[in-house]
Formats: C-alpha cells, structure tokens, sequence
C-alpha cells in the first residue's frame, strides 16, 4: 500500500506530514489515517474546496487565484507549502482540479495538479484523468500519495522515479 509507504518513508526521515485537498475533499488525509499508526506523522489536513479559502487558510496568493483561477500549477505549489506552515509539517501534499462532470476555470474535467513540497525538494505533477467524477477523484487521490512517497523515499540528492509512475510534469504554459 502506497500510504503506508509514504508514511513509513516520512517518519523514517523524522518528518511530519500535513494534507490541502480541494477536490479530493479529504480522501488524502482518509487513506493516510486508515493506516495504522499514521498519528506519528499526519499533522493534518486542509479541505479547502472554495477558492477563498485556499488563500484564507492556505495562503495562496489571491492574485494568483483571481488571474488563473483555482486549477494551476502554481495554486497547487502555493497549497503544498501552505499547508506545511498551516500544520506545522515537513512535508506538503495537495490537490486542485476539476472532478466534472462540468469544466471550471477553463478546464475541462480530468485536469488535476498534484504537488508536494518537502525540506529538500517541492514537486507539482498534471494528471489528465478520465472517468466519472468518483474516478478522478480517487486517482488523484492516489496520484498525489504515489508521487509523496516517491520524493519522500529518495535519498537527498536522488532524482525522483516518478516517471514510473506514469504522472506527467508540468511545463510552462
């Protein structure tokens, strides 16, 4: 289970971990808190499902959110680290996209971007998921846990294997 690996690999390290999910709408945090002994490393999460909240509680720069709109690479970036000052954590996972089955800020359903942010290394992935909405959310779900798990097990100094893991990085627009 990739969870139980993120988790094991973060307190291996001596690192916590905290969770900003938007339309994953806790799933992260669930499925780290339904392995057994997560209370070492989960500090906590963060749903923040509307858009000012992400700034409000997040710190996501309300610029940047008025100008691009909540499903960006930068928003995702801005969550991770926010929420690693929010909980007090090492490590920062989140998500923002669009679970359908409408667009929203310009993008269509299946478009998620997934980032962590760590002591040594931050990340931010694009996921063009399909199905319906309880697929996407759950994929993104595990697209996030799956590349946390990657960067927290890396040794410093390591390049990620997340292409293994088939979650496409993003580039400039």
């Amino acid at each position: 289970m990739t969870a139980a690996r993120l988790l094991a690999a973060a307190a291996a390290r001596g690192w916590t971990i905290g969770v900003a999910e938007s339309l994953t709408g806790g799933l992260v945090t669930a499925t780290l808190v339904s392995v057994p002994g997560a209370s070492k490393v989960l500090r906590g999460g963060v749903v923040a499902y509307a858009t000012d909240l992400k700034a409000g509680l997040l710190g996501v720069d309300a610029d940047l959110l008025a100008e691009r709109g909540a499903v960006d690479e930068a928003v995702a970036a801005q969550m991770a680290a926010g929420v690693r000052t929010a909980t007090g954590a090492d490590v920062g996972l989140a998500t923002t996209g669009v679970a359908g089955p409408d667009p929203q800020d310009g993008q269509a359903p299946g478009v998620v971007f997934v980032a962590v942010s760590t002591p040594l290394a931050s990340e931010v992935h694009r996921l063009d998921l399909s199905g319906d909405r309880p697929r996407i959310i759950d994929d993104a779900a595990r697209g996030v846990i799956e590349m946390a798990s990657l960067l927290v097990s890396e040794l410093p100094g390591e390049k990620s294997d997340a292409e293994q893991v088939r979650l496409p990085e993003v580039t400039d627009k």
